[in-house]
Parts: structure tokens; C-alpha cells; sequence
């Protein structure tokens, strides 16, 4: 469920977003900054979901050694 409420900001600041982000979404530029810090999604849950898929972690343990062996012939 979506909530209207007003905010008070300096004219400077709302004429940059009218031209960055446009008039008609300020609204969601504004929520996806803030999303992060206010919303207690549960990361560890989400780094252990992460871990639990086998086929992601043999991707990324592939792609971390391939690294290592781009490092050792690197020069020095």
C-alpha cells in the first residue's frame, strides 16, 4: 500500500531533481534512496539463500581462481 505525504525541500534542490530525474519521478527516485536505509530486509538471510545455490557458488569460486591465476603472471 502506497502513502502520499508532503515534503519540504529547497527550491535548488527540487529544480535539480525536476532535471535530473524528471517531474513525474521524483517520487521513486526518492523511495529507492531511502528503501535501503529504512527497510529491515534481512541480508544475512539473503547471503545464506545466496549460499545455498550450488550452481552460483561454483560460478563464483571459478571466477575468484581464474583472478588468482591472472595475478601470478602479472608483472612486477
Amino acid at each position: 500500500m502506497q502513502k502520499r505525504m508532503t515534503i519540504t525541500m529547497d527550491e535548488a534542490v527540487y529544480e535539480g531533481l525536476v532535471r535530473v530525474v524528471g517531474r513525474r519521478k521524483i517520487s521513486a527516485f526518492i523511495e529507492n534512496l531511502a528503501r535501503p536505509l529504512v527497510v529491515g530486509d534481512d541480508l544475512a538471510a539473503g547471503y545464506r539463500a545466496m549460499g545455498q545455490d550450488t550452481a552460483r557458488e561454483e560460478e563464483a569460486l571459478a571466477w575468484s581462481e581464474a583472478l588468482i591465476s591472472d595475478v601470478a603472471h602479472a608483472p612486477r
